[in-house]
């Protein structure tokens, strides 16, 4: 009978030490075992999403293969090899030739004391670390703008009615070349006070008023309104899990927040000459947790909903800075969009994140569920 370790000598599988199969499949961090000749004995399934490439595929080739030319991560797995001791490297970028741009992640890897020669490697994907990271940066920027948006109201609104309604009066006794330019002064000072307008809404600090939502009606709606308007000559599917529970928040608001996404994403797409394609996405993935400002309670964020486009992607020059307001990639745009989505979001205790390479573009959007009633204990029968 031929053992499960000799059934295939170019790769060999210590059966032993990963006959917890089915909890590492559940693990969404990937993980490796590396062989002395560098090739894959193992890979979760996190781990072939990571790299786009199946198990059976990654068995056959070398680490060095799989992964750009001088990759930090082939010189940590040697550092391994030769100390035989555990290795920690936070913050390194580990490139594919299949990608356009490196992803960062955390690596921890060690040796199997047990099985000589082997070496286990678990990749921790930074973009969650800098999601939470990027949502205190993101509510610092709400409420500056929130300030700034209560000083400007007060500040500029009020001159500029003033300025408005003199240029109004005069022009009833200049020249026509004279009127053109009142008529200009009417027209900049009506585009200042939209401005205005549009940033007041970061001032509003009132509590939602909440109700249990059908993330998947905000989502058809604003996909119905795309699909009849500014997206029309693009396909919009949609991939829902079907099971996902009700969301706590503001219908309207959410399809604000929805709608400037898919807005976006239909501009983006819109430069390209390649047919357009935004995908709706929802799944539940439990595991998310945001620790509340100000208190020690960490509230659960099992609900993703996914906005995905192919078009060009975010500069990386703006990757840093995407949701801070005036930052914007359009010519005309006035950058107020994505920093309204973000306050919507982290009003409904939510957080925002993006990844973006060449041809994909995703927006990714995690919400609480809303909780379940307890219900009412059933009285027992009397006993007198």
């Amino acid at each position: 009978m031929t053992d499960d370790t000799t059934r295939d000598r170019t790769t060999p599988v210590p059966r032993r030490h990963l006959e917890h199969d089915l909890l590492l499949a559940a693990l969404p961090h990937p993980i490796l075992a590396i062989g002395e000749d560098e090739r894959v004995v193992y890979a979760n399934p996190a781990a072939e999403g990571f790299f786009s490439i199946s198990i059976a595929v990654l068995r056959r080739q070398r680490l060095r293969d799989v992964v750009g030319f001088g990759c930090p991560l082939i010189a940590l797995i040697d550092q391994v090899r030769r100390s035989d001791s555990t290795v920690n490297e936070y913050g390194i970028e580990i490139a594919m030739p299949r990608l356009d741009s490196p992803r960062p992640v955390d690596v921890y890897a060690g040796p199997l004391t047990d099985q000589p020669g082997l070496i286990v490697v678990m990749l921790q994907q930074r973009s969650m670390a800098q999601m939470i990271e990027r949502q205190l940066t993101h509510r610092a920027a709400a409420r500056s703008v929130s300030g700034m948006a209560a000083v400007l109201a007060h500040e500029i609104k009020n001159p500029l009615s003033g300025i408005r309604g003199a240029a109004q009066l005069l022009e009833p006794a200049l020249g026509d070349e004279d009127r053109e330019l009142t008529r200009l002064i009417c027209t900049e000072t009506d585009r200042i006070r939209d401005l205005v307008d549009r940033m007041e809404v970061f001032g509003d600090e009132r509590p939602l008023v909440i109700e249990p939502v059908n993330i998947h009606a905000v989502l058809d709606h604003v996909r119905k309104l795309a699909e009849t308007g500014f997206a029309s000559t693009m396909r919009l599917p949609a991939e829902y899990d079907p099971s996902l529970p009700s969301v706590p928040g503001n219908r309207d608001k959410l399809i604000q927040a929805f709608l400037n996404l898919v807005k976006n994403a239909a501009e983006a797409v819109a430069e390209q000459s390649e047919p357009g394609r935004i995908i709706l996405r929802t799944a539940f993935r439990p595991g998310v947790r945001m620790l509340v400002p100000g208190s020690t309670i960490r509230v659960a964020l099992p609900l993703m909903i996914e906005i995905e486009d192919n078009g060009a992607g975010v500069p990386e020059h703006l990757k840093q800075h995407l949701f801070d307001p005036f930052v914007t990639t359009k010519r005309t745009g006035s950058g107020l969009g994505l920093a309204l989505v973000a306050k919507i979001i982290r009003d409904h205790g939510g957080v925002i994140e993006f990844e973006s390479e060449r041809r994909r573009t995703v927006f990714r959007v995690l919400l609480p569920m809303q909780p379940v009633a307890a219900k009412p204990a059933s009285k027992g029968p009397s006993n007198g």
